[in-house]
């Protein structure tokens, strides 16, 4: 079977497509966020401790995948295009989302988290599509755009995962209505594969793709060597590891912290989930255009690390839930950052190269996606067996507003636009 003609005239790349895509996907991965950890604390036996560790193992192994085939994905979508490597990666999160749905124990979860990993290159991939259909100008901007897309799925996918996993689908569907969240998950997924099938075009002219596929640069160590080969990238990308390994600590203990710390249930949690991410998605929609206009691309990378390491402090110390939510307008900010550093970085590189930087920051992703669950799931379980004298059950999220004023030092240095606005 042949994909249809994406390169046909009538059928110009467009933001909104790739924006629409993003939306569905993000919306699945929302859903997830809240009920994955509830599954696997289920599954053992219902000690907080002992699922934060599975929990810690489950999101180091995903970020293991994200190391060795986001490279592969990356560089796979400058040969052959953005649309099959999304479709590719569509396919395989809806088949984990079937995996999670029906898995009868913690191995099978372990499968489809694998499976996860190995396909999850749709925001990277993503992201080069934008680069692709955007001046480099206007790229932070059209960035925040792409931020909003995902605040928006993780606006929505907690409260609706809240609502299938919630007293009243219990009534209706027994213990299964932990699980009926992934089933919609799917769906929507595979919804997202028609509708990219379908729909999308393709955003990569032939004529601007690289002519062969380089093993020696879709690894991990080629990628990190491509990030030190350009202009000041390895700077701005061990700014966004910082905060990669920072923000993972929320998805890492947010919802084992939350019932622990505040004692929320689901619903509670994916109230405060919806609360935060409307912020964020005020940032990202309303804030980000008018602030890099205003104090540009450095600026906006800038106030956005310092709010993060601010809104991480404010966020580990709050003693009830009503005060961490009354800090959420300060760490929101932390939303301009990740705009302002990716339109420095896709400035530095050419159009035949977005997908391959993107896959670098990927597996980046994926190395931070290991590091991080591993010190905050650990710290977590560590901080809650020694409650009685540590009284700090906030101390990996403490630790996260360290990471991130360590970025914010590390953008002090390379945070500064290229000589020139594209690199060739």
């Amino acid at each position: 079977m042949t994909l249809p003609d994406a390169s046909a005239p009538r059928r110009t790349a467009a933001f909104g497509f790739i924006f629409a895509s993003a939306l569905m996907n993000s919306v699945s991965f929302g859903i997830m966020i809240p009920v994955l950890p509830n599954l696997i604390k289920e599954f053992a036996g219902g000690d907080t401790a002992s699922a934060s560790q599975w929990n810690t193992l489950f999101a180091s192994v995903w970020g293991l995948m994200q190391l060795f085939v986001g490279p592969v994905l990356g560089m796979l979508s400058d040969r052959i295009g953005r649309r099959p490597v999304l479709l590719i990666s569509f396919a395989g999160l809806g088949a984990d989302f079937l995996l999670m749905a029906f898995a009868p124990s913690l191995a099978w979860l372990f499968i489809g988290r694998v499976i996860n990993g190995m396909t999850a290159a749709s925001f990277s991939t993503a992201n080069a599509y934008v680069a692709d259909v955007t001046k480099p100008e206007d790229r932070a901007k059209t960035f925040g755009m792409m931020g909003s897309s995902f605040g928006f799925g993780f606006l929505i996918g907690p409260v609706l995962a809240g609502l299938l996993a919630g007293p009243a689908m219990t009534a209706i569907f027994g213990s299964f209505a932990l699980r009926l969240p992934f089933l919609v998950a799917a769906l929507l997924t595979f919804a997202n594969l028609v509708y990219g099938y379908f729909v999308l075009p393709e955003s990569l002219a032939p004529e601007r793709r690289i002519p062969r596929f380089d093993w020696t640069r879709a690894n991990p160590m080629g990628s990190l060597r491509f990030l030190t080969g350009h202009n000041d990238l390895a700077g701005l990308a061990s700014v966004g590891f910082l905060f990669q390994i920072a923000h993972t600590v929320l998805p890492s203990i947010f919802v084992l912290y939350a019932g622990y710390r505040y004692h929320w249930n689901i619903q509670n949690t994916g109230i405060s989930l919806f609360a935060t991410g409307a912020l964020g998605v005020f940032v990202q929609v309303v804030a980000v255009g008018p602030v890099v206009r205003r104090i540009g691309e450095r600026g906006a990378l800038l106030l956005g690390a310092a709010a993060g390491s601010l809104g991480f402090a404010l966020y580990a110390l709050a003693p009830t839930g009503m005060i961490y939510l009354a800090c959420a307008p300060v760490f929101s900010l932390i939303n301009l950052m990740q705009p302002g550093l990716q339109g420095l970085m896709s400035r530095r590189v050419g159009p035949q190269s977005q997908g391959q930087l993107q896959g670098a920051n990927q597996a980046l992703q994926g190395i931070a996606s290991i590091i991080g669950p591993l010190v905050f799931g650990l710290s977590f379980a560590w901080a809650v067996r020694h409650e009685a004298s540590l009284h700090l059950p906030g101390l990996p999220i403490l630790i996260s507003a360290g990471l991130m004023l360590a970025a914010f030092l590390l953008a002090i240095r390379f945070g500064h636009a290229p000589a020139t606005k594209e690199a060739v």
